[in-house]
C-alpha cells in the first residue's frame, strides 16, 4: 500500500487528467478506484478541495454508489443478485449459504484476502435466477451446490 503522500500525488494526477470534464466527480472516483482498488480516505479531501465541494459531499456520493469501496477488495469478487425476481427463486437461501461458507457478511472479505462478497441489485439475468457474478463473469441458476463450485474456483 502506498504511503499517504504517494496516494495524494496520484490522486492529484487523476484529478488533473479530468480537468475540463463536465461532472468530474464520478469519473474521478472511478479512476481512483481503478488505480488503488478502492477509494482511500486520504483522497476525499483532495477531491473535495479540487472540485470546491465539502468532504461530506464527496463521501456522500461515494457511499451512495455501492461499487465504490473504502477498503481494498479480495483477489476475487463474488456478487449475488438481491433483486426481487432472484429472491423469488431462492436467492436469500443461496446468499445465506455463501455467507456461511465464506464466513463473511455483505461487503466482507475472507481473512485470507481471497474473496469479497457483495450484494448487487439486478444483474439482468432475471429469467435465469438466482444470478451471480464472479470476477465479472455472469452465472445463472445459482443454487447452493453451484455456489460451492464457484467458491472452489476462486479459493
Amino acid at each position: 500500500m502506498p504511503d499517504q503522500s504517494a496516494i495524494i500525488a496520484q490522486v492529484t494526477q487523476i484529478i488533473a487528467a479530468h480537468q475540463g470534464v463536465e461532472g468530474p466527480l464520478l469519473p474521478i472516483l472511478h479512476a481512483i478506484q481503478h488505480q488503488f482498488g478502492h477509494v482511500p480516505q486520504a483522497a476525499l479531501p483532495v477531491i473535495a478541495q479540487a472540485l470546491s465541494l465539502s468532504k461530506a459531499e464527496v463521501h456522500g456520493v461515494m457511499s451512495f454508489y455501492h461499487d465504490f469501496r473504502e477498503e481494498p477488495a479480495g483477489r476475487h469478487i463474488v456478487k449475488l443478485c438481491r433483486a426481487e425476481s432472484c429472491q423469488s427463486v431462492g436467492a436469500d437461501r443461496v446468499a445465506a449459504h455463501a455467507q456461511a461458507r465464506l464466513g463473511v457478511d455483505w461487503h466482507g472479505t475472507t481473512p485470507d484476502g481471497a474473496v469479497t462478497l457483495e450484494p448487487v441489485f439486478c444483474l439482468g439475468l432475471c429469467a435465469c435466477g438466482p444470478a451471480a457474478m464472479v470476477d465479472g463473469r455472469l452465472v445463472g441458476r445459482v443454487d447452493e451446490a453451484r455456489v460451492d463450485a464457484l467458491l472452489a474456483e476462486v479459493r
